[in-house]
């Protein structure tokens, strides 16, 4: 049975992931195995997150964000707080105000995130307000005000109890405790309330697309409504947001300007230009997946293309000259109690041999152009445009694989080889002609790509199904192009102004040393001449 129906194959799917992760847990002790242990312990809450929603439903994409960030964050809160429990006889002396600190930003951004993310799935469920007096809105009411208990409880940590406990030390430790107990009283009812939702049937009924009484294609096909017919001040006008999307550039452009601000507070500097571009590339980055683009791209093989292309080549473009890792270097502070922090974690990813393998030149080129052909020529294309779970898995491979070609070619953040200016060029070119072939492929192919997903839509409007495609290869060799105009064009200022330094370095050795190399070389030719004569 466990296997014969939806639900019974994710909780067996998040029973053995459990079982694994238990197991781990207990085996390993090596920082980077740890971290693959906690992706895996993320991973194990997904099967449960699809299964939230019916699939086939109107907003089931939205819910599924929802509830998988919810679970997600909800379990690191609670988690955490549990670790200090299980953790209180050792977190004697001055460890516990340093952990505390720790774990109060960790809890800020999970009551953030799951406060957004209980939002959303209460939108979707209960669909307006007068639903919250049926008896799964009332639910909600009651899950609300223990969220707003547990904000209230982050608070009186980071505003009273920790500047007390570096006050008095122990004499604070009681009243600590007893908040934490209270803390985690609200907690379970939090849990026990969102059990109570799970086994209640929400005022906005799941009705699935093929059971409509005269569903059309495109609802049969991806459980949602066709858009309107695209022109392109619709590209501006429609939305259809991702929350997952909305949070990582919110908080990509708050730590980032904190990270500026820090620099700034004790008198470093910090380029202006970085801190703009790389806002701009997550506006950027936000409206790709969540504008008018992410819209149309279910449904129009040109629009997909179109968000393949900014992904992979210009919102890269944009964020590679902010240096992240720069700034997080100079503004993370340096853990002095052995422990690991962002800072440390950040060293271990850039210095380990996956990314030394996956950040080379080379590796960076194949990966960057060889994704076009394994994409869209295997069952990755259609897993991508079919299914949610792929659709992230689309943006997230091409969004790395772009950044990481871009930061080899005009990155400044540390990378393990570096190649001089003309192979840069000469990889970049050759990138691009690869690139401009497959374009040029899809404008002249007469053969549909995913031909039962996009030739199925039944659209009364626009262009024909090839004719479309074929839109998206011109899309492919056009707007490739003007970001490599760019880059090449960065490659060499950035050539140019490495010759510049490299020459006022050695007219420096030579004012310091009276230009001994020159003289030694002249020594040397005249040694040679003076035996060529004998």
């Amino acid at each position: 049975m466990l296997t014969q129906i939806s639900v019974g194959q994710a909780w067996l799917a998040t029973t053995l992931i459990a079982a694994t992760v238990t197991v781990l847990c207990f085996a390993v002790r090596n920082h980077t195995a740890i971290a693959f242990v906690l992706v895996i312990a993320v991973g194990g809450l997904v099967p449960m997150a699809q299964q939230g929603h019916a699939g086939g439903t109107e907003g089931h994409d939205a819910a599924v964000n929802a509830l998988g960030l919810h679970l997600v964050f909800a379990a690191i809160w609670l988690g955490g707080l549990l670790t200090m429990v299980l953790l209180r006889s050792k977190l004697d002396g001055d460890r516990l105000v340093p952990v505390l600190r720790r774990y109060s930003a960790i809890a800020l951004v999970c009551f953030v995130v799951v406060a957004a993310s209980g939002y959303v799935s209460a939108e979707i469920r209960v669909g307006s307000l007068d639903r919250l007096l049926t008896a799964y809105g009332l639910l909600v009411l009651i899950k609300v005000a223990a969220l707003l208990a547990l904000g209230l409880f982050g608070a009186a940590y980071r505003r009273v109890l920790i500047g007390r406990l570096e006050e008095r030390g122990s004499a604070a430790r009681g009243p600590f405790w007893w908040l934490v107990t209270a803390e985690l009283a609200f907690m379970g009812v939090a849990s026990g309330v969102a059990a109570a939702l799970a086994r209640t049937a929400p005022p906005v009924s799941q009705v699935v697309a093929a059971q409509l009484p005269d569903p059309t294609p495109a609802q049969i096909l991806t459980g949602e409504p066709l858009p309107p017919e695209l022109t392109p001040m619709r590209y501006l006008t429609e939305w259809n947001f991702d929350l997952l999307w909305i949070l990582l550039c919110a908080f990509g452009i708050f730590f980032y300007l904190a990270g500026v601000h820090r620099l700034r507070k004790r008198g470093d500097a910090w380029p202006v230009h970085r801190s703009i571009l790389w806002v701009a590339g997550m506006i950027g980055l936000f409206y790709i997946t969540n504008g008018g683009v992410n819209v149309y791209q279910k449904y129009l093989f040109s629009s997909h293309m179109l968000a393949h292309m900014v992904l992979a080549m210009v919102i890269p473009l944009l964020l590679v000259p902010g240096a992240p890792v720069t700034l997080a270097m100079r503004a993370i502070r340096k853990r002095q109690d052995g422990s690991r922090g962002g800072r440390e974690w950040i060293l271990m990813a850039v210095h380990s041999r996956f990314a030394s393998f996956v950040g080379h030149p080379i590796v960076a080129a194949v990966l960057f152009a060889g994704s076009l052909l394994v994409f869209y020529y295997s069952p990755l294309f259609s897993w991508a445009t079919t299914d949610h779970i792929g659709h992230q898995w689309m943006i997230v491979h091409f969004l790395i694989v772009g950044y990481l070609f871009t930061q080899n070619l005009i990155g400044v953040d540390p990378m393990p080889v570096r190649l001089a200016y003309p192979m840069r060029l000469l990889l970049l070119l050759a990138t691009m002609a690869f690139h401009a072939f497959f374009g040029l492929s899809l404008m002249t192919g007469t053969g549909l790509l995913l031909a039962d997903w996009f030739g199925a839509m039944g659209r009364p409007w626009g262009e024909s199904t090839l004719a479309d495609q074929q839109a998206g290869g011109g899309i492919a060799w056009s707007i490739g192009e003007i970001p490599t105009v760019i880059l090449a064009i960065v490659t060499a200022i950035m050539w140019s102004k490495s010759d510049k330094r490299d020459s006022v370095r050695y007219d420096r050795k030579a004012d310091r040393d009276g230009d001994a190399e020159l003289e030694a070389y002249n020594r040397n030719l005249e040694a040679l001449q003076a035996a060529e004569r004998r």
